[in-house]
């Protein structure tokens, strides 16, 4: 597999199916993967296979960085549509994310006022109080929930903690409305067992619980680039629209990249 791994602290930008053009920041080591989750989709790939000798960027390093780097891109006139946290796994993990989050609003609002924050995050550390206020002020919280399967989750996400998902739940919903649910739908096998929850035994429970959230938006997509493990299938572009079409009918907007 050809994993993706990104430099530290700041990326790009690139152009995302989501976000548009974003500015990449990364608070993870960029010699490997550091992650609450052991997605087998992952282009980061598995959490064993890349583990990182250097350390975490400090929150001075990732201010410095990402003020030059915006800097640079006023000076040539083509500021991003989003400053994005993701990179090398959960962003959300750095112990100053609270802090790094002041710094970039600061900067954003300085020298990119119409640019948006997003982060990009598997939602395992929303219980923490100083992350939840953090992720409160950004404009996109894209927070992700693949399904509300247990079996699914343990086979597909692999959390590496302690995964409460109907207290993560709760948790989504004290958003009031300001996050975004964001869903990886796809088919196939994975050590002889389907990993396919596209079907309606996982789509309408998830649904019920989108519904309880009450996100600003819901984002589907579906697999993008090679992934760690072998036999996993994009989801159909019907099935997506369908998917979507059921979200929207609840009155919530919906995207999807396929």
């Amino acid at each position: 597999m050809s994993t993706i791994l990104f430099p530290s602290p700041i990326f790009g930008p690139i152009h995302s199916r989501r976000l548009g053009i974003s500015l990449g920041v990364n608070l993870l080591p960029p010699d490997g993967k550091l992650c609450s989750f052991d997605c087998i989709y992952c282009e980061c790939g598995l959490n064993g296979k890349h583990r990182p000798e250097a350390k975490m960027p400090t929150r001075q390093v990732v201010k410095d960085a990402l003020e030059a780097k915006l800097q640079a891109m006023e000076d040539e006139g083509r500021l991003p549509d989003t400053i994005t946290f993701s990179g090398n796994g959960e962003p959300t993990s750095h112990p100053d994310f609270e802090g790094i989050i002041d710094d970039t609003l600061a900067l954003r609002n300085r020298y990119a006022p119409n640019s948006q924050v997003s982060v990009l995050t598997n939602a395992t550390h929303i219980l923490k109080d100083g992350v939840f206020h953090a992720l409160m002020r950004v404009d996109n919280p894209l927070l992700k929930l693949d399904t509300v399967n247990m079996d699914y989750i343990r086979l597909v996400d692999r959390p590496t903690s302690h995964y409460d998902l109907p207290t993560l739940i709760e948790r989504m919903k004290a958003f009031n409305g300001r996050c975004i649910i964001q869903t990886m739908f796809m088919g196939g096998t994975w050590q002889n067992q389907s990993v396919d929850n596209t079907s309606d035994d996982f789509v309408l429970p998830w649904l019920e619980a989108v519904k309880a959230i009450q996100p600003k938006l819901v984002t589907i997509y579906t697999i993008d680039r090679e992934t760690p493990a072998k036999g996993l299938l994009k989801a159909s572009k019907t099935r997506l629209d369908e998917i979507a079409k059921l979200v929207e009918a609840t009155g919530i907007p919906t995207t999807v990249s396929y």
